[in-house]
């Protein structure tokens, strides 16, 4: 398998459809989810929408670089979002995490192989490849607070 088919594979799995490393993916963990639980939160903690809001904001902005536009995300601005307030608002976002995962796995999967070590939108931001591997390592940390902040959420102990 060619190196962008396997990271293209790997980011489909940890958010749209892998078992193997975590035994679960966000879509599994999110998908069905009623808005009120996704969205609540214990001891300030970040919520379960917020936490995947916060995966998609990166993603996005993978994207706009892979299309060929600027490099326009910010660490300060990655847990801002206008309140999700209906299933409606909950789902809708869903369905753009899950089209937006899988947009930039096609968009890795044309990527030509001699890219993966060119820099990304700017040398300080390192390669292309760190910053594919980045994502796919970002959305297994946070995808492990979700199943953990759920499970508190859900009265598990």
């Amino acid at each position: 398998m060619k190196p962008t088919h396997l990271l293209a594979h790997r980011l489909r799995e940890v958010i749209l459809n892998g078992y193997w490393v975590a035994n679960t993916n966000c879509k599994d963990q999110l998908e069905g989810l009623d808005w009120n639980l996704a969205t609540s939160t214990q001891h300030s903690r970040n919520s379960i929408a917020v936490l995947a809001q916060h995966l998609h904001y990166y993603l996005a902005g993978i994207i706009q670089v892979f299309e060929d536009g600027p490099l326009e995300i910010r660490d300060a601005h990655s847990f801002d979002f206008p309140p999700i307030t209906s299933q409606a608002q909950w789902e809708a976002f869903l369905k753009k995490f899950w089209d937006d995962t899988e947009r930039l796995a096609q968009c890795i999967e044309a990527l030509p192989e001699a890219q993966l070590n060119a820099p990304f939108a700017d040398a300080k931001y390192g390669t292309y490849l760190r910053n594919i591997e980045g994502m796919i390592e970002h959305a297994y940390y946070h995808l492990g607070q979700m199943v953990l902040l759920k499970k508190m959420l859900q009265g598990h102990p």
